[in-house]
């Protein structure tokens, strides 16, 4: 069996805390089918800030463009949010980790589960078959486009710029999703409105003659927010551009009944990132209170990018295991409520 060389960027807050749990399961998983993950530890963000001056020492990239894949805690601290001034901040680290090693697609799951159907905000009826999978954009749009200032600072813009092969290639990626899931892809833009959304649906439509096997339609941004609410299990794949995705992903992070639960993909023509979609928490920090979910299955996403299916899939199926006998963190409202590391430890052991 061969050796997977395996970043560890646990970050900030509590992602130390639920990236130790994760790996504690991905040592099971080692022993029980005959791996060997190795593990090199760098820091970023926040804590790359405090030891380096900057979120992402170049010693850290370089670890990351030499692995086999990378396994991502949580950025950030309250001490740059609440500074507007900071020309430094953690979050720069993660864009300019997206940027340097091609990580173009961020793949979010988010699925219902029955024993935790009282945790969604929405009725159960309506989180009934809930399995979709939004694919955004990570590298281009307004994120990355021509920002300033102007007329003495009292004017500021951001610019949306897409080109055609940025747009082809996440598209592609959703087509390929979809087929491999029930075969259904919803393109989320604003073309009523933007110019770069009307060349995206023109490119998907381009695309859609080479796959006439998936099922394709078109969405607005604004009624897909609101379909989200009123019918979210019509979705299987959604694609759709940075801004857009970020708010959408986060907003359908909620229907799961808590963050703690989803984890994300990023991916592009290098290595894979994989992280939990939480922030860093860092009021929770050190306190045994973090929900570790997100990060386990965070790593079994990594271990589905290594072809090693079989290992994710027993993965998934001890989480289930475990949350379905009632046992969890305090933000899913348990009947049994353990602390990170003993959840850590029962996910670990129904492996």
């Amino acid at each position: 069996m061969p050796t997977y060389n395996i970043a560890v960027l646990d970050g900030d807050g509590i992602g130390p805390e639920v990236i130790a749990e994760a790996i504690k399961v991905l040592d099971v998983v080692a022993e029980k089918f005959g791996h060997t993950f190795q593990y090199t530890y760098a820091p970023v963000g926040a804590v790359a800030i405090d030891k380096t001056g900057e979120p992402l020492p170049e010693e850290t990239l370089s670890l990351c463009r030499r692995s086999d894949a990378l396994l991502f805690g949580a950025i950030g601290h309250p001490r740059f949010d609440n500074d507007p001034t900071a020309k430094v901040r953690p979050e720069q680290g993660l864009l300019k980790l997206r940027k340097e090693l091609g990580l173009f697609a961020n793949l979010r799951p988010v699925a219902s589960y029955d024993e935790l159907a009282d945790l969604s905000p929405l009725r159960p009826e309506r989180m009934k078959g809930v399995d979709m999978l939004i694919v955004r954009e990570l590298t281009g749009g307004i994120y990355f486009g021509e920002k300033g200032r102007k007329d003495d600072g009292n004017t500021a813009y951001d610019t949306c710029t897409y080109t055609r092969m940025e747009i082809d290639r996440i598209v592609r990626m959703g087509f390929a999703e979809a087929r491999a899931r029930r075969g259904r892809l919803t393109l989320v833009d604003k073309a009523n409105v933007m110019e770069s959304s009307r060349l995206w649906r023109e490119v998907t439509r381009e695309l859609a003659a080479e796959n006439d096997d998936v099922e394709l339609n078109f969405m607005f941004v604004d009624n897909a927010a609101m379909q989200l609410i009123l019918n979210p299990a019509q979705f299987d794949v959604i694609v759709t551009s940075n801004m857009f995705g970020d708010i959408l992903s986060d907003a359908s992070s909620v229907l799961a009944g808590s963050l703690g639960l989803l984890p994300s993909s990023s991916v592009g023509s290098t290595v894979g990132m994989f992280e939990p979609i939480h922030g860093s928490w860092p009021e929770g920090a050190g306190q045994d209170r973090a929900n570790p979910v997100a990060a386990v299955l965070s790593a079994a996403m990594m271990l589905d990018h290594l072809e090693l299916r079989e290992e994710g899939a027993a993965i998934r199926s001890a989480v289930n295991a475990v949350l379905g006998q009632g046992v969890g963190t305090e933000d899913l409202r348990p009947a049994t409520r353990v602390g990170t590391r003993e959840f850590g430890d029962r996910i670990a052991a129904a492996l």
